[in-house]
């Protein structure tokens, strides 16, 4: 069966907040592109995804028209507290650099971008199968693909971004000779649960515990998200609820009386820790962005948020190839986007190694951790550099 052929001037193999956003700020700048993914909306809205976002990416999804949802029903968040040694520390966001994070989803985020390209009329294909990039070489890349009903499609374009995430065809279709992969593996992981019962603090707590890490966040006035860490290769299935409020309530526990607000777990999963920066984010006519070029550790809330700013600097480059027919803009993206990528590569390993304890911590590893600690908290310019970087850097 021969394929139907759609032609168009950017091809985007991902409809994640990535490829969304990215299709957003095309079609502002009057570019036409297809976006595709092989899972379904439902699919995506159903999968829950944590999200801090940096004051740069709530502007970019209200001041470009995508919604302000984020200010009406996100929560805005002026600073977070590091705990250690059963005490609290704030760091002052607004006090230190005049900035604020927002606790919004990453699901909310896709949902704003999905709606807004409907109603925008874009050409966005869900639940697609087969998923092919072919001719990346050449000036007419493609995507083939097959829709829902089995029929085969391709799309030519002029520019291809691989948007597709970590495990998708894009990055993996770049010859393992054109590409080099910068990678580390954590030796632990965050065991998360989803909670009923009301918020435990008003910000996010980052707790330093000679038991492991734990992270306290929130989701709304009824859920909230915790994390602990625990070994990659823990099994959920073996944690009660008392289990693991004990480890929780053990992990946050001080002379202060800080307390973690109990009721049923209702969802529970182990997130495995990893670095990756593939360089260079371009091969031929296709460009990779967000996790199909790099991931980091949660630590420093920085995965959605380098993929926004990744197709920030993306649309601009794009932008002037095609409408200034300079393709030589293309080869611009890479290197500003990575000066990004890899001081939030810094950022993250630095949170990481600061609050979680290693397998083999001696006590001399714990005792210069707390040291770290109390130098970041008891130095303007410490607590600076950290909320620099955790609201985000500007650019």
């Amino acid at each position: 069966m021969a394929p139907d052929l759609t032609r168009t001037t950017v091809g985007i193999v991902g409809a994640g907040p990535a490829g969304l956003m990215l299709s957003h700020l095309l079609a502002r700048a009057g570019i036409e592109s297809v976006v595709v993914d092989n899972r379904t909306r439902a699919q995506i809205e159903g999968t829950s995804r944590a999200g801090i976002l940096e004051a740069d990416s709530v502007r970019l999804l209200t001041d470009t028209g995508v919604s302000d949802r984020v200010l009406r029903e996100g929560r805005r968040h002026a600073g977070i507290e590091l705990r250690f040694e059963g005490a609290g520390h704030r760091i002052d966001f607004q006090e230190l650099v005049g900035e604020s994070v927002w606790l919004y989803p990453q699901t909310d985020v896709f949902t704003d971008l999905a709606d807004a390209r409907e109603r925008d009329g874009a050409d966005v294909r869900f639940g697609i199968a087969g998923t092919r990039v072919v001719d990346l070489t050449t000036e007419r890349p493609g995507i083939l693909f097959d829709d829902a009903d089995g029929r085969p499609h391709e799309v030519r374009c002029d520019i291809l971004v691989g948007a597709d995430g970590a495990h998708g065809v894009c990055r993996s279709a770049v010859p393992e000779a054109s590409r080099t992969h910068h990678f580390r593996a954590y030796p632990f992981a965050w065991f998360g649960v989803l909670v009923e019962a009301p918020p435990s603090a008003p910000e996010l707590v980052y707790t330093h515990s000679r038991r492991g890490f734990a992270l306290i966040s929130q989701r709304t006035e009824t859920v909230q998200r915790m994390y602990f860490q625990c070994d990659p290769d823990e099994d959920p299935a073996d944690w009660s609820d008392d289990r693991i409020w004990s480890e929780l309530q053990a992990r946050v526990d001080g002379p202060d009386g800080f307390s973690l607000k109990e009721g049923p777990v209702t969802d529970r999963s182990v997130l495995r820790f990893r670095s990756l920066v593939c360089e260079p984010m371009r091969y031929g006519s296709m460009l990779l962005a967000g996790d199909a070029a790099h991931t980091v550790p949660p630590t420093g809330a920085k995965g959605l948020n380098l993929a926004l700013a990744d197709v920030r600097v993306l649309a601009e480059a794009v932008e002037s190839a095609v409408r200034g027919r300079d393709r030589g803009a293309l080869d611009t993206y890479g290197p500003r986007a990575l000066r990004r990528v890899w001081r939030a590569q810094h950022f993250s390993y630095w949170m990481t190694s600061m609050l979680h304890r290693l397998p083999d911590a001696t006590e001399f590893d714990v005792r210069r951790q707390l040291g770290e600690l109390a130098a970041v908290v008891d130095s303007a310019a410490g607590s600076t550099y950290l909320a620099e970087a955790y609201t985000g850097w500007p650019g």
